[in-house]
Order: structure tokens, then sequence, then C-alpha cells
């Protein structure tokens, strides 16, 4: 257990970061699941509108600083190359 005063500050801060990250990350795999199962579905005008609320809730996750930014970027063009890949089949 901390005893100063600054390291119990700084435990409790934490606690509530890791919360914040928590269900910030939770939120962005739902959403990144819903736009994948519309994809495997075959409804890509639905995959489509997904699209922009999906990327949205990555770059979310990134300025509150629950995922770093180059990971953010490949899930992002990921996503992106299998909706094009879904939209010419």
């Amino acid at each position: 257990m901390a005893n100063h005063k600054s390291a119990i500050k700084r435990i409790r801060q934490t606690e509530k970061r890791n919360i914040i990250n928590r269900t910030s990350r939770a939120a962005l795999r739902t959403q990144v699941k819903k736009f994948v199962a519309a994809m495997e579905a075959g409804e890509a005008e639905k995959a489509k509108e997904m699209f922009s609320p999906t990327v949205s809730i990555i770059d979310r996750t990134v300025r509150k600083g629950g995922l770093k930014k180059e990971t953010a970027n490949r899930m992002k063009s990921r996503l992106s190359a299998r909706l094009k890949k879904s939209a010419a089949a």
C-alpha cells in the first residue's frame, strides 16, 4: 500500500482511468463486431452506413487515450479494406 499522499492520489487516478479506458475499448469492440457482422451477413448498405460511426468511435478512443494512434490507423485501414472487398464482390 502506498504511504505518500501523491502515491495514494496516483492510485485513485489510475483506477478511474482504467474504468474509462475499459468502457471505451468495450464500446469500440462492440461497434467493430456489429460492423463485421453486417458485412458477413451480406448487408453492404448497412455496413457502409456503419463505417463512419465505427471510425468515429476508434478516433474517440484514441483521443481519450484508450488506444494507440497507429493501432487505430491499422484497424481503420483493415476495416476499410474489408468494406471495399465486400462491396466489390
